[in-house]
């Protein structure tokens, strides 16, 4: 297996590791605060891999060259979800994750000016592919709920989101040097991304109460930590120096159908004929713009 597929295939289990998430994150909804929450998931996913690179000499010298450009990544990797949680406040989800789609294209027209990347008219055909096939899946195919679609406050905030999270899949490839520990990495991204996540609790005059994550609760939170921040940070880390940002995020696409098929899996809802539309229109968008050069 090249390297090129074998990263895929990482984004790919990516994806649906951050599908996972949105379960895992509605059963701890309305718990403490979701800024407290995302503290609580970078600090416990930077405690779990300290060992790993505390106690390994060439490892832990790196710490302090590597720490600079972790800021600046765990910086766009924090804002993201600072604006999402607040835009949160006064939009809806299906909102956000309408505006989600936008996060492909934003990126290809960054990495334009960042990369000197071209982006065609087949190109550009295929981000609107794309997002028409995961707005089919996120309002399950109903033309009235999607006509219905306005934007309010929240949603320009959001919009922010949108682009603090191309610039984080941008700031991964960009500040990426070939002497870089992978591990030092995503570690010191991890603890950037506490100092940020522990900044905005403070600006915005939170609570902790991580005493309530109690009883079943810790389980969703467990996954939270290791499967939706420490392993995907890591597998979008390593796959971004291979793939580059712009194939990186246009599994976007991918993520409502990933949610639907965990959420038949998991809960038993059923995928209905749009959504099976929605989720084959974006998956062929995402295979053919992953084609191109």
């Amino acid at each position: 297996m090249t390297q090129t597929l074998k990263a895929h295939f990482l984004v790919l289990f990516a994806t649906f590791l951050v599908a996972g998430s949105f379960i895992a994150s509605s059963k701890l909804s309305g718990v403490i605060d979701s800024i407290s929450l995302t503290l609580f998931r970078f600090f416990l996913a930077s405690l779990f891999l300290a060992p790993v690179v505390l106690l390994n000499k060439k490892l832990r010298e790196k710490i302090i060259s590597t720490m600079p450009r972790a800021m600046i990544i765990s910086l766009f990797f924090s804002l993201y979800f600072i604006s999402f949680f607040k835009a949160l406040e006064t939009t809806t989800a299906l909102n956000a994750g309408t505006l989600y789609t936008l996060v492909p294209l934003i990126t290809a027209v960054f990495c334009v000016f960042i990369f000197k990347d071209k982006i065609s008219f087949y190109q550009m055909i295929l981000y609107f592919i794309g997002i028409i096939g995961t707005c089919i899946v996120i309002f399950k195919g109903n033309l009235e709920l999607f006509l219905s679609f306005s934007l309010n406050h929240g949603d320009f905030i959001f919009l922010f989101a949108t682009v603090f999270m191309a610039l984080y899949s941008i700031s991964l490839k960009f500040l990426y040097k070939k002497d870089d520990e992978l591990f030092v990495l995503v570690f010191t991204t991890l603890l950037g991304g506490c100092i940020w996540m522990f900044l905005a609790l403070e600006i915005f005059n939170i609570p902790l109460e991580w005493e309530k994550i109690e009883g079943n609760l810790i389980f969703y939170m467990a996954y939270l930590v290791i499967g939706a921040t420490l392993t995907t940070v890591y597998l979008y880390q390593k796959s971004s120096i291979i793939l580059g940002p712009k194939k990186l995020m246009a599994y976007i696409y991918l993520n409502p159908a990933a949610v639907a098929v965990l959420m038949y899996i998991f809960e038993g809802k059923l995928i209905t004929s749009w959504i099976f539309v929605g989720i084959l229109i974006s998956t062929f968008a995402t295979i053919v713009l992953l084609k191109q050069k």
